[in-house]
């Protein structure tokens, strides 16, 4: 309250209202709210002016511990304080027990996130005042260890929160502060890391971003940073020389002496080093909150300081570090950076470590880092899938290593290098574990990308495991399971035959009012069971499959997933004699044909009808059936371009069969005509195929290439006339244009949700 100016003390009169209590947020002390009335009266005692204003008054009790009697110092505050009225003592002794107590309780309670710790060298012996602010600010004039101790003083009222906004006025202050740190912070560490704490204090507290940018502290700390890490390159330098040096001359002990003592003063300068980049990059982190702010890092290569920095071994710097590149990981451009700088090698080494808060950090950036396919290739590289499989035991870290492994699991080349970790047994142990419990999605999701591999499949089918699966995705109806049981069922192998003992549990699944996707799953297994040895006649009459087949091949009459999956179904029953002879007579084929009408434009549709159709003609029952009665020959020409060209190869042979024969039957004569026989003496037609050798054709009036690649296209197009659309001139029927294998007899073509052989994959 302003002073009220009156000729004559007398004059004037003051009335104190209210005295209300409360606590001081931070510090140990009473705070007492009142009201001060002051009047000015007339010479008569008539009051002329008043005024009316709110007041505060803080009581600071140094003297309250656990060994306080808090009666006591209760009426001492009320007997001492006069605006406190001796009705209130209850409320006091409360209030001094409710600080007691918090005063405990707030040594319990770890740092904030963005505190950091007093270092070596602000010790002082002195206690700072904010009323000798100016005094402090004088200091910042005088020499360097002045400096220092003015600087250090300033800091520790700037720790104090209740100090900032009255730092904040005080422009000469932060003014002088940042000119001796921009002029004076090559010549001593520890009075730019003292400044820079400052400016760290205020950089804690959003609203004062703009007063910490205004000075330009940032960029001189990028500027420091560069510096120091150009420095510590130096040091080591140097280090390595003496080190070389009294290796090589292991008995000269002035050497030796020499090697050592700078080793000691390189521990010392590090240590000060650290610090000064713990609370430059600290203050940078803070500011990073605007993003504005933090593209003008990205500008300046702070990803790349960062990555350097990474080969420190300091931990609670390294924290640091590693925070700010998972903060900076989020956007395009800094995540580019990271993998320019391989910062996955140098993350690598720090796992595992036993600092939490380093490895937890550590693994939420590589968590990021892994949705890009460049940097899980640096991933899997940098050997971290051992190391990331064996944190799996680790309950805290367990989440975030399994979303990780799950990324590179995603990518087909890394599938089978987790058969040669103690991954997947774990993995089934979590399985086993979860009983009849929902399972997390991040676990069985991981679990069916791995069951995608032939060798990861035959893991889990070690011991119990196919048995444990089959019993929880049939009891449970469980899709997720039957998913990761459909892709282990797709292998080859002597997994393939586990699964002759659960046929009929899968087909029974098939009859009941199941979950649409329950049934697909099931479904798929069972298509995916191509093994010889197995009575699918029996399989289809007991559990009468095929009126369900049939009732699902209708266009409309369920999801198209579920449609496809039975066509996939007939098709592998289909193999079979006396199945195929099955589908024929139920109406099935016709079926087929329609289906094939109004899926045309699906080419997983076209291409799984098309191999129904290719294994039915391997039958007598069917093959009539097929060719007579349907138009399926057309209309796989017409959907089909692969199947079109096997069927016009098959029907060239049939037109010119006599003269197929006789070439055969010179090839295999003994009359050595040399026409019949190449360059090397072997005969053209020994272990080949005569569309494999069209030179032996006769000539069409001389159009035929001088290499003689010709197909059975083009002379259906000249007998057509059509030459101009004859196509090229592949030089084999079965190599497409891309020069890769198509479909022998018994396989099933590639689909998204059919059989899928184990292929290796080629990257330019």
């Amino acid at each position: 309250m302003e002073k009220l100016q009156a000729e004559d003390a007398r004059y004037l009169k003051r009335k104190v209202k209210g005295g209300s209590l409360d606590v001081h947020p931070t510090e140990k002390a009473l705070i007492v709210q009142y009201e001060l009335e002051a009047t000015i009266l007339g010479e008569m005692g008539d009051p002329m002016v008043g005024e009316r204003k709110e007041c505060q008054k803080i009581i600071h009790l140094k003297s309250l511990s656990a060994n306080t009697d808090i009666d006591t110092l209760a009426r001492k505050v009320v007997e001492e304080c006069r605006l406190i009225h001796p009705s209130k003592l209850p409320e006091v002794e409360q209030l001094l027990f409710y600080l007691l107590n918090r005063k405990k309780s707030d040594k319990r309670e770890k740092h904030p996130p963005r505190d950091l710790a007093p270092f070596e060298g602000m010790e002082l012996d002195e206690e700072a005042n904010i009323n000798r602010i100016d005094h402090y600010v004088e200091l910042l004039y005088e020499d360097i260890p002045e400096k220092v101790r003015g600087a250090t003083l300033i800091l520790h009222l700037a720790r104090n929160p209740d100090n900032l906004e009255e730092l904040l006025q005080n422009e000469t202050a932060l003014g002088a502060l940042a000119r001796v740190l921009r002029e004076d912070w090559k010549q001593s560490v520890d009075l730019a890391t003292t400044i820079i704490y400052v400016f760290f204090c205020f950089s804690s507290f959003s609203q004062f971003h703009g007063q910490v940018t205004h000075y330009k502290i940032g960029a001189l700390c990028m500027n420091i940073i560069e510096h120091e890490l150009k420095r510590y390159d130096l040091w080591q330098d140097e280090l390595q020389k003496k080190a070389a040096a009294c290796d090589n001359d292991h008995k000269n002990q002035n050497v030796k002496k020499e090697h050592e003592k700078a080793f000691k003063k390189y521990q010392g300068l590090l240590i000060k080093q650290e610090q000064l980049l713990q609370v430059a990059l600290h203050l940078l982190l803070n500011l990073a909150e605007d993003t504005r702010t933090e593209l003008k890092m990205r500008n300046k290569n702070i990803v790349h300081t960062l990555v350097k920095t990474l080969d420190r071994e300091d931990e609670e710097l390294l924290v640091l570090v590693v925070s700010f590149l998972k903060k900076l990981s989020i956007f395009l451009e800094n995540k580019n950076d990271m993998a320019e700088t391989y910062a996955v090698e140098k993350l690598a080494r720090l796992l595992p470590c036993k600092h939490e808060d380093l490895l937890n950090t550590t693994l939420r950036l590589l968590l990021n880092l892994s949705f890009d396919t460049g940097l899980r290739s640096q991933t899997v590289q940098a050997g971290l899938i051992p190391k990331l499989s064996a944190l799996l035991a680790d309950e805290s870290q367990r989440q975030l290593c399994m979303c990780i492994l799950y990324h590179i699991s995603v990518d087909d080349r890394f599938k089978s290098m987790f058969a040669y970790t103690d991954c997947i047994p774990q993995l089934m142990k979590m399985l086993f574990d979860c009983g009849e419990s929902p399972m997390d999605p991040e676990l069985i999701s991981f679990c069916i990308n791995l069951a995608a591999n032939k060798r990861n499949a035959q893991i889990i089918c070690e011991g119990n495991g196919l048995k444990m699966l089959m019993k929880r995705g049939l009891k449970l109806k469980d899709v997720l399971t039957m998913k990761m049981i459909r892709n282990v069922s797709q292998h080859d192998g002597p997994t393939k035959n586990l699964f002759i003992d659960y046929v009929g549990d899968l087909a029974a699944q098939t009859g009941v009012q199941e979950r649409e996707e329950y049934v697909i799953e099931c479904l798929g297994t069972l298509a995916n069971l191509t093994i010889p040895d197995l009575d699918w006649e029996l399989v289809l009459k007991e559990y009468n499959l095929v009126p369900f087949l049939k009732d699902h091949l209708k266009p409309g009459s369920a999801e198209d997933d579920l449609i496809l999956e039975v066509v996939i179904m007939i098709g592998t029953v289909s193999m079979d004699d006396s199945c195929a002879a099955m589908m024929a007579k139920s109406g099935i084929i016709s079926a087929l044909i329609e289906l094939l009408n109004s899926q045309q434009e699906d080419d997983e549709f076209v291409c799984q009808i098309v191999y129904v159709f290719y294994q039915m003609v391997f039958h007598q029952a069917t093959r009539d059936v097929i060719i007579k009665d349907t138009r399926i020959l057309p209309l796989t020409t017409e959907y089909d371009e692969e199947w079109g060209r096997k069927i016009q190869s098959e029907k060239f042979r049939w037109h010119n069969s006599q003269w197929l024969e006789m070439v055969d039957n010179r090839a295999m004569g003994d009359d050595g005509e040399p026409f019949m026989y190449g360059d090397d003496g072997e005969p053209f037609m020994h272990n080949g195929d005569i569309l494999e050798r069209p030179d032996l054709f006769y000539s069409a009036d001389g159009i035929i290439p001088a290499d003689s690649t010709i197909s059975p296209e083009f002379f259906i197009g000249y007998q057509n006339g059509d030459m101009g659309q004859a196509g090229g001139f592949p030089g084999s029927m079965n190599i497409d244009t891309f020069r890769q294998s198509t479909v022998t007899s018994g396989q099933r073509p590639f689909t998204a949700s059919g059989f899928r052989t184990e292929e290796q994959f080629f990257y330019s």
